[in-house]
């Protein structure tokens, strides 16, 4: 394809994407897989440009690219939640060590969120999705190395950090690019980046143990997660740099989410979910081998769960959208979320794939409706864009809190009943604040 017919075939996309007409349900709101999908550069002006590929072959690369970034966001979390027991004997690693490494990267996606769409206005989203490729794949380089007379946890932290850090850039900014890039390919495009990163979470569940069987070190159950991030870094290192990026300047005005009811209920909906989600990710699998489960089984189970994460958040958002208001999905999958999560603690081990498979349907409908309430609650791009980033600065941040109360418990009680306690709590708020967020009303009036 020459420069002209690239240049035009980019105008064509963009003026697609901005005037393709949305569905509506019968209460008015916009329906569809596409709906979840924000476009973090709706700000801008200039309007940010489709990333240049040549043709047909070129958008399918991009799009294996996208989907191959998504596969990498999570097994940075259920990695090592899946060898956490022989890290902590081997590494010798206190207490303190481990509510910090479970609670920080999810931390850090709330306090990185913000800085997503200043970078990509300055260097583009295209070459910061690629240094967040760089930074994760040094991260978790970086995670398992021994420091002489240090031992294993500088390294422990500080590649932790880099992949909490590089994780947030690629949330706030993978899906403004898949709605940028695939205006005809929505559905198949969001279906296929969302499914990825649950299979994300799910082979690092999975896979991390076996590693560990086979090589018998968890040092090597770690860095193998490095591989993929390195792989995909190669293959959309060419992509990214070939962009061209003008100057561009955000756009003020707009409605302000922070002074909305509305959008402070979606976000505390968003904070409770979090705080169950992340603390599946990063102490089920703890959980099921304090109950007596052994490594690979409880990395097997925890898999299980995730994949049925897949499927609640492949159906909910549609059925969310088909009713005028979502006060009952919102507060049913919240209630079987933290109670699929108290009777993976008290219930009878006989039944354990009966509960946590109730906790990953819950889960997975569970997310996939906090994240689907940020365009039924907007009435236009921009309005979604600004509770986006409220939702994941205070969601992710506030969320993690819910990891960090999972560790202390565990170290000032010795097992994890009170867990137990507290996510029946958080599920019985996160129903409450589901119900006021289901309410079929609109930030800004």
């Amino acid at each position: 394809m020459t420069e002209a017919n690239n240049a035009a075939a980019d105008a064509t996309a963009k003026t697609t994407a901005n005037t393709a007409p949305k569905t509506t349900s019968p209460g008015g709101v916009r329906s569809g897989t596409s709906g979840v999908l924000v476009d973090a550069e709706v700000d801008e002006l200039p309007a940010a440009e489709p990333t240049r590929v040549s043709g047909r072959r070129g958008l399918i690369y991009l799009g294996v690219c996208l989907v191959l970034i998504g596969l990498n966001l999570r097994t940075v979390f259920s990695s090592f939640a899946a060898v956490l027991p022989e890290i902590r004997s081997d590494a010798g690693l206190p207490g303190w060590a481990v509510v910090v490494l479970t609670t920080a990267p999810v931390t850090l996606l709330g306090v990185f969120a913000p800085l997503a769409p200043v970078l990509a206005r300055r260097f583009g989203a295209e070459r910061v999705l690629l240094g967040a490729m760089a930074v994760l794949t040094a991260g978790l380089l970086l995670r398992p190395v021994e420091l002489p007379g240090a031992g294993h946890l500088p390294a422990l932290l500080a590649g932790t950090a880099a992949c909490g850090a590089a994780i947030a850039l690629c949330n706030v900014l993978l899906p403004g690019l898949v709605k940028r890039d695939f205006p005809h390919r929505l559905g198949l495009m969001g279906g296929l980046y969302t499914t990825a990163i649950c299979a994300s979470a799910a082979l690092g569940a999975g896979f991390t143990y076996p590693v560990f069987a086979a090589s018998g070190e968890w040092t090597v159950a770690l860095w193998f997660w490095a591989l993929p991030a390195a792989v995909v870094l190669f293959l959309f290192l060419p992509l990214a740099l070939r962009q061209r990026h003008p100057r561009h300047q955000a756009v003020a005005g707009g409605v302000n989410v922070w002074r909305s009811a509305v959008a402070w209920q979606v976000t505390i909906f968003m904070v409770l979910q979090a705080m169950m989600s992340f603390s599946v990710f990063a102490w089920l699998a703890p959980i099921l081998r304090e109950r007596g489960v052994d490594g690979g089984t409880a990395g097997l189970i925890v898999s299980a769960s995730i994949v049925l994460q897949m499927l609640g958040s492949l159906f909910a958002p549609a059925l969310a959208a088909r009713f005028r208001d979502q006060r009952a999905i919102n507060t049913v999958v919240a209630l079987m979320t933290g109670g699929g999560f108290a009777l993976s603690i008290f219930g009878p081990l006989d039944f354990v794939w009966v509960w946590t498979g109730l906790l990953g349907l819950g889960q997975g409908s569970l997310t996939a409706v906090a994240l689907t309430m940020i365009m039924l609650r907007t009435r236009d791009g921009h309005a979604a864009a600004h509770l986006s980033g409220m939702m994941q600065g205070v969601g992710y941040g506030l969320g993690s809190t819910g990891t960090l109360m999972v560790g202390q418990l565990y170290q000032a009680t010795g097992s994890f009943a009170a867990a137990g306690v507290l996510f029946l709590v958080v599920g019985a708020l996160a129903a409450v604040f589901g119900y006021r967020a289901g309410r079929n009303r609109f930030i800004g009036g």
